[in-house]
């Protein structure tokens, strides 16, 4: 909303009016200027509010115990089992990964650099 409002001021200073097709906004007239600054107040009150509540949601869930996100795809001892097997080195990656239900592209984001 802050960069729809910054626009239109930009187009303003132009002498350039906006007017929406589908609300009654016509920023070339005092009453559609206050109109277009009330609604964009009203919208950035909510988005705060909004804000507010997800956050006050989080910190409700996380006192609670409750950690978001995607469930990880191997535990602490698949990781081991997958750390002993890469320092074997007998079997590629994609050959690890495949006995263990991943991509490989999760073996090498747990273990970054081999």
């Amino acid at each position: 909303m802050k960069q729809l409002l910054e626009t239109v001021e930009g187009l303003g200073k132009r002498g350039i009016g906006f007017r929406s097709l589908t609300e009654q906004f016509d920023t070339t007239t005092p009453g559609g200027k206050l109109t277009f600054h009330i609604f964009g107040a009203l919208a950035e009150f909510e988005r705060s509010l909004i804000r507010s509540r997800v956050r006050a949601g989080l910190d409700a869930a996380r006192a609670k115990g409750r950690i978001g996100g995607r469930p990880r795809s191997l535990d602490e001892k698949q990781l081991t089992a997958v750390r002993t097997l890469l320092a074997d080195s007998e079997l590629s990656v994609a050959e690890i990964a495949h006995q263990h239900h991943v991509n490989p592209a999760t073996i090498y984001r747990a273990f970054p650099g081999g």
